[in-house]
């Protein structure tokens, strides 16, 4: 599927802010979901209806939000089954409002870094197209052999520019978002992504940040240790690690503790398996999941504004490195038809 039919991220937050605010005061799901489908936001009103429906045909909230999937990001429905399951509804709502709010800020702050510099780019692309057609006509007008740019010349010209330039950009961003899908390598390419620098640290505290959230929920909540790690694997939202959900659960009922289990995964840090093995001995393993929490939802505001200011930058040198090559490029054709 080639466009989102995804909630707009305010909508999705008002969801985690009024199903935090509403179980935590006490009220049932089948009151939240229809206290929204009748007073929400005219976004989330048809997916709330919905909802409501199931649950009040005995669905639990999971299988009531699941088929909603192409509608809620992946890591609220994760999440939520952590939640159903370990009895910590209000809580992980809580976390994902907070987490989505964050998404919410750095994004809004990534447009207003990388506005100037896309819109110069558009206005390099649009100025260059129409050089190519005033030079094209003034060559017509004389009768005489136009002056080429790229190879181009006239309205033809123009028209093929403006294609190859927008539809270049258009095919990179398609290509990255979806032909891993399509391929079935979202793990290799989520792999990959973690070790590209800025991007792979941030997409790690983002990570880490869910996982050790959900762990925490799932230990405290009695869970079984092997239930508890497949739903904190799926609660990352990233493929790479919940790829690796059978090696952890098949270590462990193999008998091999926790620490030596993430190991095998080849994605935890020398440092978070110390912590882990620290805590295991010790047996506080879900009072030190909430402090790493805490900690790589620190991170993870840090890592992304420092991300946001990388991509910025890298959208400001593209203009930068495109604008050198057009005006070294057509001063070329100049000085050649002086010649």
């Amino acid at each position: 599927m080639f466009f989102s039919h995804q909630l707009p991220l305010s909508a999705v937050i008002d969801l985690c802010r009024a199903l935090r605010h509403n179980l935590a005061a006490g009220l049932t799901l089948r009151h939240v979901f229809r206290q929204q489908a009748e007073r929400g936001t005219h976004a989330l009103r048809p997916l709330a209806e919905r909802v409501s429906a199931r649950i009040e045909a005995g669905h639990s909230l999971f299988d009531a939000v699941e088929p909603e999937k192409e509608h809620l990001p992946p890591l609220f429905l994760a999440m939520t089954r952590v939640g159903e399951q370990t009895g910590h509804l209000p809580e992980i709502f809580g976390e994902l409002e907070k987490y989505f709010l964050l998404q919410q800020k750095l994004r809004r702050q990534f447009k207003s870094q990388s506005f100037m510099p896309i819109v110069q780019l558009v206005l390099a692309f649009l100025i260059i197209a129409g050089l190519i057609l005033v030079l094209g006509w003034i060559a017509a007008s004389r009768n005489s052999q136009p002056m080429r740019i790229f190879g181009l010349s006239g309205t033809s010209g123009a028209v093929i520019f403006m294609v190859c330039s927008f539809g270049t950009l258009a095919l990179i961003w398609a290509a990255f978002r979806f032909v891993p899908r399509m391929l079935q390598k979202q793990e290799a390419v989520d792999r990959f992504l973690l070790r590209v620098p800025a991007l792979g640290p941030c997409l790690e505290a983002f990570a880490m940040g869910r996982f050790t959230t959900a762990l925490q929920l799932t230990l405290d909540s009695g869970l079984a240790i092997h239930k508890g790690l497949r739903l904190s694997l799926e609660a990352t939202g990233n493929s790479a690690y919940t790829a690796q959900k059978d090696v952890v659960i098949n270590a462990l009922k193999y008998g091999e503790p926790l620490t030596e289990a993430l190991t095998r995964t080849r994605l935890f840090t020398v440092e978070f398996l110390n912590i882990v093995a620290v805590a295991e001995e010790s047996g506080r393993i879900p009072e030190v999941m909430r402090q790493q929490a805490e900690y790589y939802h620190e991170e993870a505001s840090r890592r992304l504004t420092t991300l946001t200011k990388v991509a910025s930058m890298l959208v400001w040198l593209v203009y930068a490195a495109f604008m050198v090559w057009a005006i070294f490029s057509i001063a070329g054709i100049y000085f050649s038809a002086l010649g």
